[in-house]
């Protein structure tokens, strides 16, 4: 694999010049093929939608299968991430329907056949979007076998599982109220629907009783009574339980209907009446099915009254309700109106309002399906991390409907069935096939259903079709089941469930072994991310950056209100009033893993990818600085070599880091893996091997500065293996610069074993003797900051300790001395009087500095007391801010929040002054 990388290390860390080219050179060679010796291990990607691009709940869960998937590949696995995309049916045909409507065209106008070969090459033009962005995240798929829902081969798949189901009974065509959308003019999902709380309102109908008196019916929408087949009252109700049986009129119209008995009332809501539509409503459905009511269909596919002699015939929805209001108040019928919240439905996609309507649809019956999976989590074929999402696995599974399949669009698998001239239904994998399977001869004219598959339906069967079912592939055979699936709990139900049940019927197996559910990204407020709150951040930009010019205008394009444009403006300046940096990627993916516990939903705060961009400077100006001592240096590969205590330390505390970091893959705690990194690296590594590496290096022929180079060197190599699966370009960079300083040879750290703990190198002795000496240079380090020292001002140290501590201190006095800057280290002996110093503590060990010539502890003081005056005075003005009601109530809440947090900062800075002026107070007697 050609480097194309120069081969001396810049002075500063740039991930804009080294990114893009290490990518392009991992996808050329091929390294993320399958390669290994090891069992099989694979993950399929959840397809993200052709439509669309990159968003964090995207870059978050790529993360975590990225890092999986290097972990297993450099373990010696033979590994495989499984890529693709979704045809995202309606979402697709929305976007080019879209572009047709732009252009003076139509999709009805155009035809099927037309317009699929538009959508088609929209595909080709557009749909690559969200694969090179994922190029950018580092993703580590094997593009070779990339995989579309609409493939041939796929759609191969999804024929014979219709077919198969079909011929078994378990999918038929029926009629059932579905989820419609009038505006798109097709059934969708539970998924495709969102429910936010609207201000509506509660109208109190009167039904007319035949005896005389009426019954006050409490109804959000008046337009369907005229579909109404009963009112329903509470079989204890006792306000009507003698009216059980009897009939009232229905309004403005001539109907009888009955007054019925269940359960499903509630008897504190309005009158303790309510009207049953079982064709306009899902409750009222199960309603009417357990009193036999007929099911009276009142609107069409686009929600206009179907009722030919009616008064409201062909009127839309809106406007049918404010003539049947108007004229239930011109009858004397409506009793009042009052506001009323509700959660209204709309479709993700129109935001146009979701009818329940009946209509004619294919289903698959899913009781038989779902028994064989409920016990395959059971019995823990699979298993869910964290464990707690079983149960919601099993509530849906116990409780499973039939699964609505059909969609009345054109993009999408068109379903296998056609019709005769007397409306007879063929199902087969082709007319051919349907022709030969029904014995039909040439003059039987046979018509295709229009309608399309479920999106849902082809993702349910993504875990063995992308690997070639229904041939027995080798692919299939060596990666079917595949190791772990990892996804979002909003989709158990929709995707999971449903590819459970597909796996164990068509291949016998589970599609994977464990599902591992990860949280939402928030943003730092805990909010979700929306483009109506104007908070969404896109990966790319945290990688590439942006300004601020060109984020606000991301965050605000297509918002129709000024007033909601210039709210999002005035936060994105206050929250971003230089715009967004470069990051680059390893900052941003080492930011998702750490956030990453088990199934909780993450903030993500601009601080922590802020803190992770300074590690990476970090690991990088580590590197430039072992290199600039190793290279063309004896790095004790050869010969004799003596390792120095920090030498024996820092290798078993790699030990200890390494077998941290196993466990943490084991049980998908990609937190715990990054905190166990970070610590090695940045407090151990960098912040105390480095700098004590340098006064054994000061003498660069010893033995112990070779025993030093070889430690410097390996250890870093072993930490870039360890880190690589999080960070994987700044890993790449810097091993192939360090790696062969310790002999180690091969093209690419993605093929280079992962580190083991080897247990026989873990140095009790070492580490115990190495925290006594850092804790003496932590504790002189402390005293100088407390009480003002000049960090560059050399100073005597007293030490009083046990006899074996004092001769440790003795043997590395020359290290001590230059980390703490120390003038002179002195024993402390026996009944010595000590002169006045300030006293601190490092285990068993107090640390005495004398304190004459030091410091002139009155002036500390007056210091001390004019920086409290100040803090407190700050303190003062935050606390009468917050302190106002107008503020509190009136300001935007991030100011409000903000103003909050500079309190919390000041009472810390004041603790830390109070604190610091009784110390020096008690110094000065």
């Amino acid at each position: 694999m050609t480097d194309p990388l120069p081969h001396t290390l810049a002075k500063s860390y740039e991930p804009g010049e080294i990114e893009k080219a290490i990518y392009a050179q991992w996808e050329a060679s091929g390294v993320f093929a399958p390669s290994g010796h090891g069992p099989g291990y694979c993950i399929v990607i959840p397809p993200p939608n052709v439509t669309g691009s990159l968003h964090m709940g995207h870059a978050f869960q790529d993360t975590i299968m990225d890092a999986l998937t290097r972990y297993h590949r450099m373990r010696g696995d033979d590994t495989l991430w499984q890529p693709g995309t979704d045809h995202a049916g309606i979402a697709t045909q929305m976007v080019v329907e879209r572009q047709l409507e732009a252009t003076g065209e139509s999709r009805v106008a155009l035809g099927r056949k037309r317009f699929l070969e538009a959508v088609w090459d929209w595909k080709a033009r557009s749909g690559g979007r969200i694969s090179e962005q994922l190029r950018r995240m580092g993703a580590s798929v094997d593009w070779s076998r990339e995989r579309f829902t609409l493939d041939e081969g796929l759609s191969r798949a999804v024929r014979e599982v219709f077919v198969r189901l079909y011929d078994e009974g378990l999918i038929y065509r029926g009629q059932r109220l579905v989820n419609w959308d009038p505006q798109l003019e097709t059934a969708v999902s539970d998924l495709e629907v969102t429910a936010e709380e609207e201000d509506g309102h509660l109208w109190h109908i009167r039904y007319p009783l035949p005896s005389g008196g009426h019954l006050v019916v409490a109804t959000t929408r008046p337009e369907t009574l005229l579909g109404d087949e009963a009112v329903a009252v509470h079989p204890d109700d006792p306000r009507y339980r003698q009216l059980v049986g009897q009939t009232v009129s229905l309004p403005l119209t001539a109907r009888e209907i009955p007054i019925i008995a269940d359960d499903y009332v509630d008897p504190a809501f309005g009158s303790g009446c309510v009207k049953i539509t079982p064709a306009h409503d899902f409750n009222d459905y199960e309603v009417g099915q357990r009193h036999g009511l007929a099911l009276t269909n009142i609107l069409d596919k686009a929600a206009h009254i179907q009722l030919p002699g009616s008064p409201y015939h062909g009127l839309g929805r809106e406007q049918a309700r404010q003539r049947i209001v108007a004229d239930l108040e011109a009858a004397g019928l409506l009793e009042r109106v009052q506001p009323h919240k509700l959660k209204v439905p709309r479709g993700e996609r129109s935001g146009a309002v979701i009818e329940p309507w009946l209509t004619d649809q294919w289903y698959v019956r899913t009781a038989d399906l779902a028994q064989p999976a409920l016990a395959a989590v059971e019995d823990g074929r699979i298993r869910f991390v964290p464990e707690n999402w079983d149960k919601t696995y099993y509530e849906w599974m116990r409780n499973i409907k039939d699964w609505c399949i059909s969609r009345q669009i054109w993009w999408g698998h068109r379903i296998p069935a056609w019709y005769d001239d007397a409306g007879r239904i063929y199902v087969a994998r082709s007319e051919d096939e349907a022709r030969a399977r029904y014995g039909l001869g040439a003059d039987v004219t046979l018509t295709q259903d229009p309608d399309v598959l479920d999106t849902w339906f082809s993702s349910a069967l993504w875990p063995f079709s992308t690997l070639g079912w229904p041939d027995r592939t080798e692919a299939l055979a060596r990666f079917y089941p595949t190791r772990v699936l990892v996804t979002g709990f909003d989709i158990i139900f929709f995707w999971v469930a449903r590819m459970i049940m597909m796996g164990l019927k068509f291949t016998g197996d589970v599609p994977f072994r464990e599902v591992y559910v990860h949280g939402l990204v928030l943003d730092a407020k805990g909010q979700k991310m929306s483009k109506s709150r104007g908070n969404v951040i896109d990966p790319i930009d945290l990688i590439d950056g942006i300004s601020l010019p060109d984020l606000i205008a991301k965050r605000t394009s297509g918002l129709m209100q000024p007033a909601k444009a210039e709210e999002i403006r005035r936060a994105t300046e206050r929250e971003y009033p230089d715009g967004i940096p470069p990051y680059g990627t390893d900052a941003l993916r080492m930011t998702f893993a750490s956030l990453a516990t088990q199934g909780r939903n993450i903030n993500f705060d601009r601080a922590r990818i802020d803190g992770y961009r300074s590690f990476c400077n970090k690991l990088w100006n580590a590197a430039r600085f072992v290199l600039l001592n190793t290279e063309n240096a004896d790095c004790g590969n050869e010969g004799d070599y003596v390792l120095d205590i920090g030498d024996r330390w820092i290798i078993s505390r790699l030990q200890e880091t390494e077998r941290a970091v196993e466990e943490a893959f084991a049980t998908y705690r990609f937190d715990l893996a990054t905190q166990a990194l970070y610590g090695f690296i940045w407090d151990e590594y960098c912040s105390w091997y480095l700098e004590w590496s340098k006064t054994v290096l000061a003498d660069a022929d010893a033995p112990a500065a070779r025993g030093t180079r070889r430690t410097l060197v390996r250890v870093l190599e072993t930490a870039l293996r360890l880190l690589h699966p999080f960070m994987p370009f700044i890993t790449e960079t810097l091993w192939k610069r360090v790696a062969p300083l310790c002999g180690r040879g091969g093209a690419t750290i993605m093929r280079a074993p992962y580190p083991r703990c080897d247990e026989s190198r873990i140095d009790a002795r070492a580490t115990a003797d190495m925290q006594a000496l850092m804790g003496i240079i932590s504790t002189v380090r402390t005293i100088r900051g407390e009480i003002n020292i000049a960090p560059s001002a050399r100073i005597p140290v007293i030490l009083d300790g046990a006899q074996h501590l004092m001769e440790l201190v003795r043997t590395h006095e020359r290290t001590i001395m230059t980390l703490a800057r120390i003038s002179e280290i002195t024993h402390l002996a026996a009944d010595t009087v000590t002169p006045e110093s300030a006293v601190g503590l490092a285990g068993t060990v107090r640390v005495l500095i004398p304190l004459a010539g030091l410091i002139d502890k009155a002036a500390e003081l007056r210091r001390l007391a004019k920086e409290i005056e100040k803090i407190e005075r700050e303190i003062g003005r935050a606390r009468a801010k917050l302190g106002r009601p107008d503020f509190v109530e009136r300001a935007p809440a991030a100011v409000v929040d903000e103003e909050r947090r500079r309190l919390a900062d000041f009472e810390e800075r004041l603790h830390k002054l109070s604190e610091q002026e009784t110390h020096m107070a008690r110094l000065s007697g």
